[in-house]
């Protein structure tokens, strides 16, 4: 069922977004254009302290007008391993300086219409540094209990992909490793691959 490629072209192009059409060819001999979103990687950083609290951020979401818990997250910029890029935007956002960062896992949202490609890490620990340099990135950071996010997914408090798989992703490590073996064994390295 493996779909051949024929060319592409942009149809938009910024710094953020390049929207293009493809030219593909389904398995059974139809070949027409598909709309695909290039989107520069992401890094999300999931943060646990000792207390078993994750580091989350509320904020506002213009694009569907809603408001969600985040946790800290943000495009790699050219240069910058998605570890490295998980960690600055932990500072940035939050002030909070994270822990050594470990690999948790690797996702691909939206992959029928985006290449976008999401880098999720894990940090045991932070340290305070100072309010964060990144003025509109938040309503509110805090220290979120493991054992109330359950509930805030149900109640669709967190929404965006990449916390979501995140959270859920360390509530699952939580449950099988117990909480003070939950981070000692990282993603192999080929999953995290950039």
């Amino acid at each position: 069922m493996l779909w051949k490629t024929h060319g592409e072209r942009q149809i938009y192009t910024n710094q953020w977004v390049n929207l293009c059409l493809v030219d593909v060819e389904q398995p059974d001999g139809r070949r027409w254009e598909h709309h695909v979103v290039r989107l520069r990687h992401l890094a999300v950083a999931a943060v646990v302290n000792e207390y078993r609290e994750v580091l989350m951020m509320w904020r506002h979401r213009f694009i569907t007008d809603s408001w969600a818990w985040e946790l800290p997250m943000g495009l790699i910029e050219a240069g910058e391993t998605p570890e490295q890029a998980a960690a600055r935007e932990v500072e940035e956002e939050t002030g909070w300086r994270p822990g050594p960062m470990k690999p948790l896992i690797y996702a691909e949202p939206a992959n029928g219409i985006t290449d976008s490609q999401h880098y999720v890490f894990r940090a045991d620990g932070a340290t305070h540094i100072g309010p964060p340099t990144e003025k509109n990135e938040s309503d509110r950071i805090e220290w979120v209990p493991l054992e109330r996010v359950r509930g805030m997914i149900d109640r669709r408090e967190v929404v965006s992909s990449g916390s979501l798989v995140g959270l859920l992703y360390v509530l699952m490590d939580e449950v099988i490793r117990g909480p003070h073996e939950a981070s000692a064994e990282p993603a192999p390295a080929d999953v995290m691959r950039p």
